[in-house]
């Protein structure tokens, strides 16, 4: 399919131009964030009752992967707030363009941080204690309070989205994961970025912002690290910039070199195989230890958590795609290779969410009605009683899924082997028994 420019129809350029649709937007989600804080740390302390963790874990998780990240990428971002109070304060603004004159600090993020890596930690972290943030309203409104007040420290010292860019656990699987979806922003022209002065688009102008993800647009080949702020568009002189349609996985024709990219790749896959195991298997003695945090199960079952991630899967790979004859260096096969578990990693994330939204959906009305668990019924739906839904088509849809990303990654593998001169087969087999292995757990 070729790409389709969204941006040439007018209603869609014009939203997209105007900060009114986009702050309004954000308005409604930093209120929203907030009550979640609030209802975290006051509300109920029974979890399925309690708005933080209905409308963060279930809610909000459900419309991310099974919606936002396959069919619009990075669109979560575009209208997170998390970031807003800390780019309000470093701009000293909210709309109007900034002063040239930095405001705080406005340092560079060192050299050795420009990466993922951190994001990788944070999100581990965040897995490891994953239990404990799932079932526990005022550690899910600490966690949320933390992330907010990290985001405002971060726009203080240093310039742009450093919180962002560099440590949200949640921006760093949804840029993975963003490379798989039909939405892109790129540039029409190469010449017209090449001859334009000031690069209004990454240094901002008296119309806008320069990029706060530190993206130079002209030179974007994939969406991993555009937040789609879409302050290019209202910054270009030139109108130079558009939104496009495009077939799934674009991206994935040209495989990442990095290593923090390739262990993304591994995290987000081992995750969900652990999660899977653990939160819907039937092994009592594994749910115990991922619950009793800071006993001696639990760091038993941190040491495995660890283990599997960085050292069998990524291990099991390696042994896959070793081979003596090639020239290419391991390193490098290995982080070109890994991009073929991105489309396997994203459907694994897919069927695992099916089951553990549609399990618990129902919640959401009574949390509805009584955000806080204080005995309000405000919408008539606070005594909803707790059942599953369509548990007719989970099973066939958690098959499709997982069916479909194994099919999808056999097909990326054949395009990143072809890129390093080796045979798919190693990596085509890797996913299929890592497909086996999760259908086995599901279902």
């Amino acid at each position: 399919m070729n790409r389709i420019e969204l941006t040439r129809i007018p209603f869609i350029k014009n939203v997209l131009k105007s900060r009114y649709p986009q702050l309004a937007v954000f308005i409604v989600m930093l209120i929203g964030y907030i009550f979640a804080i609030l209802a975290g740390l006051i509300g109920t302390p029974v979890g399925s009752h309690n708005f933080s963790i209905v409308f963060v874990w279930i809610a909000w998780w459900a419309i991310l992967i099974l919606v936002a990240v396959p069919f619009f990428g990075r669109g979560w971002c575009a209208v997170c707030p998390i970031p807003l109070p800390g780019e309000w304060l470093q701009r000293g603004a909210v709309l109007s363009p900034p002063d040239k004159r930095p405001k705080w600090l406005n340092l560079r993020v060192p050299k050795m941080f420009r990466n993922i890596w951190l994001q990788n930690i944070s999100f581990l972290l965040l897995a490891l204690f994953s239990s404990v943030l799932l079932t526990t309203p005022n550690i899910t409104g600490i966690v949320l309070a933390a992330m907010l007040f990290a985001a405002i420290g971060l726009s203080t010292v240093f310039e742009r989205r450093a919180f962002c860019r560099y440590l949200c656990p949640v921006g760093g699987f949804i840029g993975l994961y963003s490379q798989t979806a039909p939405i892109e922003l790129r540039i029409k022209d190469k010449q017209v970025c090449v001859t334009c002065e000031g690069k209004p688009c990454y240094n901002g102008s008296p119309v806008g912002y320069g990029c706060p993800w530190d993206v130079f647009p002209g030179g974007l080949t994939k969406n991993t690290y555009c937040g789609l702020c879409m302050e290019c568009i209202r910054t270009c002189p030139h109108d130079n910039i558009a939104v496009n349609l495009r077939h799934f996985s674009a991206d994935l024709a040209k495989p990442s070199t990095r290593m923090d990219e390739a262990f993304k790749a591994f995290i987000m896959l081992g995750s969900a195989i652990i999660y899977a195991g653990v939160l819907l298997g039937p092994w009592g003695a594994f749910k115990d230890a991922a619950y009793n945090v800071g006993s001696s199960s639990w760091f038993i079952y941190a040491t495995v958590f660890l283990t599997i991630i960085f050292v069998v899967l990524p291990g099991l790979f390696t042994l896959g795609i070793l081979n003596t004859k090639n020239i290419i260096p391991l390193k490098q096969r290995f982080a070109s290779l890994s991009t073929a578990l991105i489309p396997l990693g994203l459907m694994f994330w897919v069927a695992f969410s099916l089951s553990f939204v549609l399990t618990n959906a129902s919640y959401i009305l009574a949390a509805l009605s009584d955000p806080l668990g204080l005995g309000w019924n405000l919408f008539g739906t606070a005594n909803a009683t707790w059942q599953p839904m369509l548990t007719s088509i989970l099973a066939p849809a958690q098959t499709l899924a997982l069916v479909g990303g194994l099919i999808w990654s056999a097909r990326t593998a054949q395009k990143a082997a072809g890129e390093v001169k080796v045979s798919p087969i190693p990596v085509i087999v890797y996913c299929l028994l890592a497909t086996s292995l999760m259908l086995w757990l599901l279902l």
